[in-house]
């Protein structure tokens, strides 16, 4: 594994808070949620290792609640105790190898109720993100929710979320997947090929608490 591959997110520092135009929902004083700008950020790459041939992107939070029963229920609090499980917010293949950045806006400029199509890009190939799954019982909302839709964390979770945003350098050209196609779906494919890989975590909540 290269230790010398490198990448940036731009709009924050790691570690430190995401703003807002980068999420998919905001703070709202009278609903506790409101639709947010929804861009995604700048990210770029550098030194990838020898015999890299496509990178992929994949931004996920490990800290969603794995029971919905008190999402965002007025007198309840999501409990830190509860076990948390991925919600993947970009899912990305087959970025060819002669790019080393994605700019901001060009993979989410806005929330588009029923989502973005997946399929190919000007600068890769889209999967579907966990919007998909989150919105399928939504008669105005449901679709498939492909490239990158951001941070829309519980507004009465007792926890922080992390976003990890992470690039892959591949020793392949293609994953060969299409379609529609997951996070999991991606991780799969990209097994054994993964020559080096970089994070960087930024932080996201709407529960007023924790701000």
């Amino acid at each position: 594994m290269s230790n010398t591959f490198k990448i940036k997110v731009d709009g924050w520092d790691a570690g430190e808070m995401i703003p807002t135009k980068f999420a998919f929902g905001k703070s709202d004083t009278q609903n506790h949620i409101a639709l947010s700008d929804n861009i995604n950020p700048a990210i770029s790459w550098k030194n990838p290792p020898q015999g890299t041939k496509s990178f992929v992107i994949i931004c996920h939070d490990p800290d969603v609640p794995s029971s919905g029963e008190d999402v965002n229920q007025e007198g309840k609090t999501v409990p830190a105790d509860l076990p948390r499980v991925d919600f993947y917010h970009w899912v990305l293949v087959d970025i060819p190898v002669a790019l080393n950045s994605i700019s901001e806006g060009a993979a989410s400029s806005s929330v588009l109720p029923r989502g973005k199509k997946a399929g190919e890009k000007a600068y890769g190939v889209a999967g579907i993100n966990s919007y998909t799954d989150w919105f399928a019982g939504d008669a105005a909302m449901a679709g498939d929710y492909a490239d990158y839709d951001g941070p829309c964390p519980p507004w009465n979770d007792s926890i922080m979320h992390h976003y990890h945003f992470t690039v892959y350098a591949l020793s392949k050209e293609s994953t060969q997947l299409s379609g529609v196609f997951n996070g999991l779906d991606a991780l799969k494919a990209i097994e054994g090929s993964v020559l080096a890989s970089d994070s960087q975590i930024g932080l996201y909540t709407l529960n007023p608490d924790l701000d």
